[in-house]
């Protein structure tokens, strides 16, 4: 039942994000003047739809998307010069602009989306990706702020009887003893200081242990009952993983002690939400930037057999597997809420991120073609030249339809992979 109410949270917040990045696209559109005839959440044949005022709402069958029918998105013919019909490639684009002029009604070419100026047409497809990227905000903000997120105390939670290969998992009479037991280190013991230096975080601690392997009689305080305990340690020189910066685990000969940390629930300051919005932004456009060697190796691990790791892309299902694995880990109802939202709002970090990507038919192809019409008006302007006609992005309507295809055929392998070879979390 938890993974039921897992997957259907999933779905919710996944269709909510994509309403709420088609408003995004419209609302500014409909203040600048511009007839949206459609506002619709999916594709394919309409399940629900009704007409207020000049657009019609609606619900399609297939929720992989949504889009809002801007009136007048390609310049009409007589406004780009009639240019001649003389390849294949220049008949699309024919047709896209004749299609795009029927549904300009007589007197309304003023209202057409080409008729914006280029700051207005930014506005309008920024708003769709910059609305995912105020979602994952707000969700990051609802986790890390009310929530709080497990991290690592400076209080022991636990203390190690021996000296444990990397391999094993229990003592043997062989292993040397633990250097916390040794000195007399307990659990619920908080560390206040190792070596002289004061110790506010886990992280730091472990860090000064694993500089200080060999060394004899090092100070550690902690605090024990209220009141503050000195202990001699002697930590070891033992192999241990280590992980490096781009996530890789290693093995390294290092300081060991033999403590284990308390879990505590961490909240943050509203002023951290920006700069972790930003890190998360950041990795998911690195991971956007290497999506074609992601996909080979996705399709070669799945039609050879062999199992996918956690650095592996997936699609909607994946998503919503993962969304039904967190809700029934049973790590307890506040940390699978603040994990299904974090999800969540890596997500719609994504959606910003692949929005943005420079191509039609995706928002950041007509970002780049607004820019481009901007700086040639601009640049003619500064030459005293007359005013040049819209950019005609009708020509674009070839790459957009092989993008399309393309980003469809991904679609289906992820799709294909994440139902007979899925990727778990645990």
């Amino acid at each position: 039942m938890d993974y039921l109410v897992g997957v259907v949270v999933v779905v919710v917040v996944l269709l909510a994000s994509i309403a709420l990045h088609e408003v995004g696209h419209m609302v500014p559109a409909k203040r600048f003047g511009v007839r949206v005839s459609q506002y619709m959440v999916g594709f394919g044949p309409t399940l629900w739809s009704r007409t207020r005022g000049e657009t019609e709402y609606g619900v399609k069958a297939i929720p992989a998307g949504g889009y809002v029918r801007l009136v007048g998105m390609y310049p009409t013919a007589q406004a780009v010069g009639d240019p001649p019909v003389r390849s294949a490639w220049s008949r699309l684009a024919a047709d896209a602009r004749a299609a795009s002029a029927e549904e300009i009604h007589p007197g309304e070419d003023h209202r057409a989306f080409y008729r914006l100026s280029t700051p207005k047409k930014l506005v309008v497809m920024l708003g769709g990706p910059v609305m995912n990227l105020l979602i994952a905000a707000v969700l990051l903000t609802v986790v890390y702020v009310g929530i709080g997120v497990p991290a690592a105390s400076t209080t022991v939670a636990s203390v190690a009887d021996c000296v444990l290969p990397a391999d094993a998992t229990a003592c043997t009479a062989e292993d040397p003893p633990g250097p916390a037991a040794e000195a007399g280190l307990r659990a619920g013991d908080r560390v206040v200081a190792f070596d002289g230096t004061p110790v506010d975080s886990w992280d730091a601690l472990s860090a000064l242990i694993r500089e200080a392997g060999g060394r004899a009689d090092v100070p550690l305080v902690v605090e024990r009952d209220g009141a503050r305990v000195t202990l001699d340690v002697t930590p070891a020189v033992a192999e241990r993983p280590v992980l490096a910066e781009d996530g890789t685990t290693s093995t390294a000969t290092v300081g060991y002690l033999g403590v284990s940390a308390a879990t505590v629930t961490e909240r943050v300051s509203p002023l951290a939400v920006p700069g972790l919005l930003a890190e998360r932004t950041w990795g998911t456009a690195e991971v956007v930037a290497t999506l074609p060697a992601r996909f080979v190796d996705l399709a070669e691990r799945t039609f050879t057999g062999q199992e996918r790791d956690l650095t592996s892309i997936v699609g909607p299902v994946g998503i919503t597997r993962f969304g039904g694995e967190i809700a029934a880990a049973d790590a307890g109802a506040a940390l699978e809420v603040a994990s299904l939202l974090e999800l969540l709002a890596g997500l719609n970090i994504a959606l910003f991120v692949f929005n943005l990507l420079p191509l039609p038919p995706l928002d950041g192809g007509h970002v780049v073609a607004a820019l481009w019409e901007g700086a040639s008006r601009r640049l003619a302007r500064v030459r005293g030249r007359e005013r040049l006609r819209p950019f005609d992005t009708a020509r674009l309507v070839p790459v957009a339809y092989g993008v399309f295809l393309l980003m469809g055929g991904m679609g289906l392998v992820v799709l294909y992979a994440d139902v007979v070879n899925p990727v778990r979390l645990g």
